[in-house]
């Protein structure tokens, strides 16, 4: 599985693979975070791409959703801008092309974004991880891809990664988000109309980074996955029911493993663990043994320093390939699976 490169930005760190132009092909979105922009690159066609088209954003994109806001069944962009500490919305207008940014007020250092419905109103909102505000945002979706002030609430200390999951079974999608210093990971459950309870905390690796909500033992219920990267390791904390977890179990990785990713890349019907090992300059791939426990990594080369990593099928074989953003090669790397 080797991959092959298209030219990014400078500092090539969020990562989307979405259809944006409506042709049936996933397309690549990147943010490029010392560029200040990000860059679309449409899928030409059995898992290749053209050169990226560029839309202005605020300074450091760090973070990119692909979501329909404003429900005229194109996907817009939503960015969110760490020195700007604000995100934008970039509404597709047809054919894979963006208007210029709208721009919404988050907390200190926005650092990841998810876009849900959480308040069961049939519109997706947006979540944003304030890495330095030590909280998480809830911007509800007024309609027409508008949204509402955020609502925040308190996590642990630097959150680097968010997701938004029902992991209580209740409906209601939950926040979940790893914090770097404290060393945990916080949920944040639904108690409905999209207010949340306050936090409780599981215990994680050092400084973890990245995160996965995903079932991995084929339980129906969602696991959390997270990326240690001050350990080296990725930890799988089992959920036990009502949204409550496991201590976690422990998967060596390559350096600085940042961010993760679940899906089932051997097509045996379990999802496994894919991670950016960010100094290793590779990817690895963890193969669901069954019961939610994985084999060691199976690694493959990327760039230098891959920062995001995405999976999905990109040249319509039934495969899962793997797609990592190369922050220090300035390029997206596509490793079609074989």
């Amino acid at each position: 599985m080797a991959q092959t490169t298209y030219a990014a930005g400078t500092g090539p760190f969020g990562l989307a693979v979405v259809d944006v132009n409506s042709d049936s092909k996933p397309d690549i979105i990147v943010t490029n975070v010392n560029s200040n922009n990000v860059g679309v690159l449409l899928n030409t066609g059995n898992g290749t791409f053209a050169t990226q088209t560029t839309y202005s954003t605020g300074t450091k994109p760090d973070s990119i959703a692909v979501v329909d806001i404003n429900n005229d069944s194109k996907p817009d962009l939503i960015v969110t801008n760490l020195n700007s500490n604000y995100f934008n919305v970039l509404l597709n207008i047809g054919s894979g092309t963006f208007t210029a940014q709208t721009t919404y007020s988050t907390g200190a250092g926005p650092y990841d974004v998810e876009v849900i419905d959480v308040n069961n109103d049939n519109k997706p909102d947006i979540i944003v991880a304030n890495a330095n505000g030590n909280s998480v945002g809830v911007f509800l979706n007024f309609g027409n891809g508008t949204f509402a002030p955020q609502t925040t609430y308190s996590a642990g200390t630097t959150s680097y990664s968010v997701a938004v999951v029902d992991v209580n079974n209740d409906n209601y999608p939950d926040i979940i988000a790893p914090n770097s210093v404290s060393n945990n990971v916080s949920v944040l459950l639904n108690v409905g109309n999209g207010t949340f309870a306050p936090q409780t905390t599981y215990l994680a690796g050092t400084n973890p980074y990245g995160i996965a909500v995903v079932d991995v033992n084929s339980d129906s219920k969602p696991d959390i996955i997270v990326a240690n990267s001050g350990s080296n390791n990725v930890g799988v904390l089992l959920n036990t029911g009502s949204g409550t977890f496991t201590a976690q179990t422990t998967y060596s990785t390559g350096s600085l493993p940042l961010n993760v990713v679940v899906g089932d890349v051997n097509n045996d019907g379990k999802s496994d663990i894919i991670v950016v090992n960010y100094s290793s300059n590779n990817v690895g791939v963890f193969l669901n043994t069954g019961n939610g426990m994985f084999a060691a990594q199976t690694t493959y080369a990327t760039g230098t320093n891959p920062r995001n990593v995405v999976v999905v099928d990109v040249n319509n074989d039934g495969k899962i390939d793997i797609i990592v953003a190369n922050q220090g090669s300035g390029n997206v790397g596509v490793l079609l699976a074989c």
